[in-house]
């Protein structure tokens, strides 16, 4: 899909992921989407349960949530919303963007992803459903894309929209294991998560 194809009206894009913890990779990639497509926001949805991915020290949903909170409190075309975090049961993107279009009905939603997730979109509970109610922005290096979405099937292929740019290298995963072995993460993620990482002890081995 190209870019002067996207329908007219409010676009709103959607980030969501585990954060945990947020970091400068997530807030480039939602402003290079927002800036790229003409996105009027993008609301960050912290999952509640997330179904495919569980491992030992994941900080809990509501220390995750106000994490999120912290990193874009300052860009006011940034929202969040609570309504993974407060849904009983796994967090299922499908339901999610279901309810965000119930509440926007007129508006275009774009849900902002990396290749990988991306890929195993139609291992996600109900891919049709997702690509019914929104197109998928992909946030990929230049020329890292193409043979890989020629294996999708064609209905999910017409519902993307690739985005190339230079990405931030940051993953959680290594900002947890610095945080573990006491090593410096104040440039991987914005001063108020190392704050709240510090004050609630996360990542650390010892969490209460």
């Amino acid at each position: 899909m190209q870019v002067d194809e996207i329908r007219q009206g409010e676009k709103i894009g959607i980030m969501g992921g585990t954060f945990d913890p947020v970091h400068y990779g997530h807030l480039f990639a939602a402003e290079f989407a927002r800036v790229a497509v003409g996105l009027s926001r993008v609301i960050f949805v912290p999952s509640g349960n997330p179904p495919h991915k569980s491992y030992d020290g994941m900080a809990q949903a509501a220390d995750r949530f106000e994490m999120t909170r912290l990193a874009i409190e300052d860009n006011r075309n940034f929202e969040i919303s609570r309504v993974e975090i407060d849904r009983e049961g796994p967090s299922y993107t499908a339901d999610t963007l279901e309810v965000i279009s119930a509440i926007n009905p007129e508006a275009g939603l774009f849900l902002i992803t990396g290749l990988d997730a991306a890929l195993d979109i139609p291992n996600w509970h109900e891919p049709q459903k997702i690509i019914s109610l929104c197109k998928i922005l992909i946030i990929a290096r230049p020329g890292y894309i193409c043979d890989k979405i020629s294996t999708l099937n064609e209905s999910i292929r017409d519902s993307l929209l690739i985005l190339d740019t230079d990405l931030i290298d940051i993953s959680a995963t290594d900002i947890r294991d610095k945080v573990r072995s006491g090593g410096c993460i104040r440039d991987m993620t914005p001063d108020a998560i190392c704050d709240y990482i510090a004050m609630k002890n996360l990542y650390s081995g010892t969490e209460a």
